[in-house]
């Protein structure tokens, strides 16, 4: 499993960290299907590699100043009492995958669909949307939080495809989601481990796992976050609603199988 979850959680990272995305949401359907992890305890595991990787890309970002400005503070502020929320929703509410997955493909996939939609329309047929004013960021973020606790998601998955299509351009928007991710997963992996003392069942992470793939992640980050200074900007949107756009349908095929 150790040499495994490396080069998962590093292939993952490479492709996600250019536009703001953990890899986490990737890592779910693997973790389900290819290394049998039990659910909820496959959330925590998700918390558990964002908690691990996410230095990787951050560090790049902050030695090429991308971690400065408001942006950055609103998202993290809005998104750490979500996750709290949401951790505690996950094991006491919603404890099976089933509802797990049909929800994140319903949310997903027209997202992504949406930000592909919206970067191939023709720049004439455009009209410029201002980005968001700070209070809607901020309620964005503590609602999205809410879904990473929940999901063990971590946020940036789903804060950079509306971010970015409401007007903000990725390479603002990728440093700022990266860094709410890792602040609200490791809020949100010491919830889970503080719940598992009192609760049975599988709640506390998959440590091996975790580490394993969030060892890949912290490389895989890195050079990602290298790599997003060299491509262009409609690249890289059409890159974030790809992805999106993949994992609402591979979820979506997964709960429906």
């Amino acid at each position: 499993m150790g040499a495994a979850g490396v080069m998962v959680g590093l292939l993952i990272a490479v492709l996600t960290a250019p536009v703001g995305v953990s890899g986490a949401v990737f890592l779910l359907p693997v973790q389900l299907s290819v290394f049998a992890v039990p659910s909820p305890a496959v959330t925590p595991t998700n918390l558990l590699y964002n908690v691990v990787a996410g230095p990787g890309a951050l560090l790049r970002y902050r030695r090429d100043g991308a971690l400065r400005g408001p942006l950055v503070r609103r998202l993290v502020m809005g998104t750490l009492p979500g996750v709290i929320l949401g951790a505690v929703i996950r094991v006491f509410a919603l404890p099976g995958p089933q509802v797990f997955r049909l929800l994140v493909a319903a949310l997903m996939l027209p997202l992504g669909i949406w930000l592909i939609t919206r970067t191939l329309r023709p720049a004439h047929a455009q009209s410029p949307r201002p980005e968001p004013v700070p209070r809607t960021v901020t309620g964005m973020a503590l609602a999205v939080g809410v879904v990473g606790g929940i999901y063990g998601i971590g946020g940036g998955s789903i804060l950079g495809p509306v971010l970015v299509g409401r007007g903000v351009p990725v390479a603002k928007v990728a440093p700022a989601a990266l860094a709410a991710t890792f602040a609200t997963s490791v809020v949100g992996a010491s919830t889970y481990a503080l719940l598992s003392l009192a609760q049975t069942g599988s709640i506390a992470p998959d440590w091996s796992l975790g580490l394993s793939c969030g060892l890949g992640g912290l490389m895989g980050g890195y050079l990602g976050a290298r790599l997003q200074p060299r491509l262009p900007e409609t690249l890289l949107r059409l890159l974030l609603g790809t992805l999106a756009t993949a994992l609402g349908a591979l979820y979506a095929i997964d709960a429906l199988n």
